[in-house]
């Protein structure tokens, strides 16, 4: 029997702030476990590789023309209430509501 998947701590849209590296941004997708390659792991996370089965959240970094692949361990909840920018961040949410980014639907 698989084991169920890890539930996700944080939302769509929510802003959060990675604790080591101290930047902020928006999810704007989540994996409910690692999806990526070995190689790719061991080059961005180093030796003290965090563990796949966590969920993997998919962040737009404030200020900065940039994502990030960021495992669960890594980020806090971002309760400042600024808001953030992005340049992608109007295609990806409508608007910020109550501190959290509003989704946009996207097509598949």
């Amino acid at each position: 029997m698989l084991a169920p998947a890890p539930t996700a701590s944080f939302r769509l849209g929510q802003i959060v702030r990675h604790k080591e590296h101290g930047y902020r941004g928006v999810v704007y997708d989540v994996d409910p476990a690692y999806q990526g390659s070995d190689a790719w792991l061991e080059r961005n996370v180093g030796e003290a590789a965090p563990t796949r089965a966590a969920p993997w959240y998919y962040v737009i970094v404030d200020e900065e023309d940039a994502e990030t692949y960021v495992p669960e361990q890594h980020l806090e909840a971002d309760d400042s209430g600024e808001p953030v920018w992005h340049p992608e961040l109007d295609e990806l949410f409508h608007e910020l509501r109550d501190g959290v980014y509003v989704p946009r639907q996207l097509a598949n």
